[in-house]
């Protein structure tokens, strides 16, 4: 008897909180909502956020706010999404910091895995290896043979510590066995001027400000790092093509949710989303800036979040960095 009652409470409890949820689904969205970017305007997920807002708002027929919350390598913003109402109103655009930070941070203000629910994919990109015109290396395997002849002559820029485009640097390093040394800045723009000032010489960053540059002749691109080679640089080859098949590593932007958001307006969003990246405009921006999307479910996107986390768990863990 007693059993059966408590079963009786489960189910209802079960069936109410489905009712609700599809009550808010239904009544979805009837504000502004907004979505927060971690970093300073300019960046290129704070382009793509802008780009995004505009025809999401269209389709969902409210404003959509970007709203950007830059500091502590993400930290700042992400943080205040964790302690946003799960209601489907606040997204944030993430990049793969999100996944290095669990790793190299002893404590973080939220549980990377427990307090976000993956929402969409918006662009993945690798990154670009350029060089400064000055640097007399033609090709990537120049490059590595002129760094092995000249160890400690050249120098790369951090685009932030700890960022994807460093950490693929000093992977680089390791498996090739070249000395380069490293110079850190808070940022990829700061980071861009010096090395069009020549301060430094190589540079793994997103292709995105870098393209100007090298349509100049300033910056010479010699290796992208994703597994294949993004039709706006079909020409050039990838790392792992070039003799290091282990460096694969991807710059990605993607929206994720407070957790508890319901389901159904989880997967409203997704689906506006999605359908939007695949509309001929923004397929073309995202060509534009060596990007590509991926039209993921949430179920879907979760298990790629999963697996890059494993690879640059993997990454971190050999080149033997301790949370700081």
């Amino acid at each position: 008897m007693q059993r059966s009652l408590y079963k009786w409470i489960f189910l209802s409890f079960f069936l109410l909180t489905r009712f609700i949820s599809a009550v808010e689904a239904a009544d979805f969205p009837n504000k502004n909502l907004r979505i927060i970017v971690p970093v300073a305007p300019g960046a290129t997920n704070d382009y793509l956020a802008r780009s995004l807002a505009i025809e999401l708002g269209k389709a969902l027929g409210q404003t959509v706010i970007v709203e950007n919350k830059p500091g502590a390598n993400q930290i700042i913003g992400t943080s205040e999404l964790a302690k946003a109402a799960p209601d489907g109103y606040t997204m944030a655009m993430l990049i793969s910091s999100h996944v290095i930070n669990p790793y190299i941070a002893k404590s973080l203000p939220y549980d990377s895995k427990k307090d976000f629910i993956p929402l969409a994919v918006v662009g993945i990109m690798p990154g670009l290896l350029t060089v400064h015109s000055s640097v007399p290396a033609k090709n990537f395997q120049e490059l590595i043979t002129y760094a092995k002849a000249n160890p400690g002559l050249l120098a790369y820029g951090q685009p932030g510590g700890l960022s994807s485009g460093h950490l693929t640097m000093e992977y680089l390093k390791k498996e090739a066995k070249i000395d380069v040394l490293s110079v850190p800045y808070k940022g990829g723009g700061p980071a861009l001027a010096d090395l069009l000032a020549n301060r430094f010489q190589v540079f793994i960053n997103s292709p995105t400000a870098t393209l100007p540059h090298i349509k100049a002749g300033t910056l010479r691109p010699l290796a992208t790092t994703g597994s294949k080679r993004p039709e706006v640089f079909s020409d050039i080859p990838t790392i792992a093509e070039s003799g290091y098949p282990n460096i694969v590593t991807y710059e990605w932007y993607c929206l994720f949710l407070p957790a508890k958001t319901p389901p159904a307006i989880v997967n409203q969003l997704n689906a506006e989303i999605v359908k939007i990246m695949k509309s001929p405009e923004m397929q073309k921006r995202l060509l534009d800036i060596g990007a590509e999307s991926r039209d993921y479910n949430p179920q879907q996107f979760a298990q790629f979040i999963a697996n890059e986390s494993q690879t640059w768990g993997q990454i971190i863990q050999s080149l033997n960095i301790k949370p700081e």
